[in-house]
């Protein structure tokens, strides 16, 4: 006989999980000891990880977000019967390295390296070195996959992995393919001839011959880096003053900026309770990566941090989707290369001002169309039910972006979830949030309190509406991409 759960029971141990999860994975990636053995984390929880707690969470009555709920708990249930299989992959991945001239790189500095440290012809035996890597773990990666599949068709009722993820979420993934599809499409010329000019003025060489290990090291900005001000991350969150934000007096909110030994090269927000702590984790490489990587994870933190209290425990804690949160994310993230910022907070001339941004919108160009390929590839491998196969991957990478993937390593690239489209969708909406503050306050919006103030009302919502209704609630326009289309046109040609 399974124990009957009240709603605040559901509520109380759905946030412990995620807690449990949330601080396990934030001591990982800083470099500490984990709290945990990974076996630990759900050894008290089997009674309420159940198919009968699910089946009362969807008997409850007159209960808002019910859908959060149901989904927070198929999370933890999918987590648990996946655990075993991540953790292998994850053992076999942590030691996997490449040999380049003697120096030895792992899969987790792959990013950092091509960014800072690379060459063209290094890049080129990396890529060489990487496909066996890649083949090797490819048989780990599709066993999880298999089991996903299983799991959510014979416990949980769905017929297919678009159909959990369409429950999860509530879009309309034919739409946005069939969108996106025609958004790459209307910009390719705009896109292929700009990307081939820097091609060219980078490294003497057509688009056609570079692949993503080049794309990373271009959309790092490194060349650009000779205009970077001589000033230290402390000074530059300065910033923040101007909306009367002290990042490091703000309660709950926790910045891990140094390089400690161990600690993950890939920056990111982890957000353990809303609005009480959040923690931003970098590991800075220098340069204008930095100012865009901080500013971007902060605007998840500060969302959290500033997100109203007397909110209710599922719209504080239990979002489906953090479409909105990229959102935020990208906002803040744009201020750090735009022209006011550049030019007024920075002291840069003009000149220099432009070129800087023009690079940056083509990077994020660059990147828009990465993501939204990566969307295309992957609703295309799951609405085939036929994960095996990485040549739609590479082929529509390719076909995108311009640069070579490699079809072994299109599963070490797979964003559960579709969590492309999530990125995509907060870029729009950031757009659309930036027109709004320029419209109100001009083209030198972030350095004036009243956008302040409306940033704080909007990041006081915290997760209670997903995209659309957040737009409506705030008198903000409909989802559209005319706004990034307009930028893309106006910057580039």
């Amino acid at each position: 006989m399974y124990r009957r759960w009240t709603l605040s029971d559901i509520e109380n141990t759905l946030f412990h999980l995620n807690y449990r999860w949330k601080l396990q994975a934030l001591a990982l990636w800083s470099g500490q000891p984990a709290p945990f053995k990974a076996y630990e984390i759900y050894g008290n929880f089997t009674e309420f990880i159940s198919l009968d707690t699910l089946s009362q969470i969807n008997a409850l009555d007159g209960t808002v977000n019910k859908t959060r709920l149901q989904h927070t708990l198929i999370d933890h249930y999918l987590q648990r019967e996946l655990l075993p299989y991540e953790t292998e992959m994850r053992a076999w991945m942590k030691g996997a390295s490449a040999h380049v001239e003697g120096e030895k790189i792992y899969l987790h500095d792959v990013i950092p390296w091509c960014q800072k440290r690379s060459t063209y012809e290094k890049r080129k035996v990396l890529q060489k070195e990487t496909g066996p890597l890649c083949k090797f773990l490819k048989p780990f990666a599709l066993a999880y996959w298999k089991i996903l599949f299983e799991t959510l068709d014979r416990d949980l009722g769905f017929e297919s992995y678009l159909d959990y993820v369409k429950d999860k979420k509530g879009l309309d993934y034919a739409y946005f393919y069939d969108l996106l599809k025609q958004v790459l499409a209307e910009t390719d010329e705009l896109y292929f001839s700009a990307m081939e000019r820097w091609a060219l003025k980078s490294f003497g060489r057509p688009l056609s011959e570079l692949t993503r290990f080049d794309a990373i090291h271009m959309l790092g900005l490194s060349p650009l880096d000779r205009f970077f001000p001589e000033v230290s991350l402390k000074e530059l969150i300065s910033f923040f003053d101007l909306w009367q934000i002290d990042l490091t007096g703000t309660p709950g909110l926790n910045l891990i900026l140094g390089k400690e030994d161990g600690k993950s090269n890939q920056a990111i927000c982890f957000v353990l309770q809303v609005p009480e702590e959040s923690y931003v984790v970098m590991k800075p490489e220098g340069g204008w990566i930095d100012v865009e990587t901080l500013w971007h994870e902060l605007g998840h933190g500060l969302s959290a941090v500033f997100t109203s209290p007397q909110l209710s425990i599922i719209d504080r804690e239990m979002p489906t989707s953090f479409s909105l949160s990229e959102g935020f994310a990208f906002l803040n993230q744009n201020i750090a290369l735009s022209i006011p910022f550049l030019t007024q907070y920075l002291g840069i001339e003009s000149p220099v001002a432009q070129e800087l941004h023009y690079y940056k919108v083509l990077k994020d160009m660059s990147f828009f169309r990465r993501y939204a390929a990566k969307f295309l590839a992957e609703y295309e491998m799951f609405s085939s039910g036929d994960l095996s196969d990485g040549q739609i991957y590479a082929d529509t990478m390719a076909r995108y972006t311009g640069f070579y993937y490699q079809p072994e390593s299109h599963l070490l690239d797979l964003a559960p979830e579709f969590y492309s489209l999530d990125y995509i969708l907060g870029w729009i909406t950031e757009t659309i949030m930036a027109d709004h503050l320029k419209g109100l306050l001009g083209d030198d919006w972030m350095f004036e309190n009243e956008a302040a103030k409306c940033l704080k009302d909007w990041w006081r919502q915290g997760n209670q509406y997903e995209i659309s209704s957040f737009l409506e609630k705030n008198g903000l326009v409909p989802l559209h991409v005319n706004s990034l289309m307009k930028q893309w046109r106006e910057t580039l040609l």
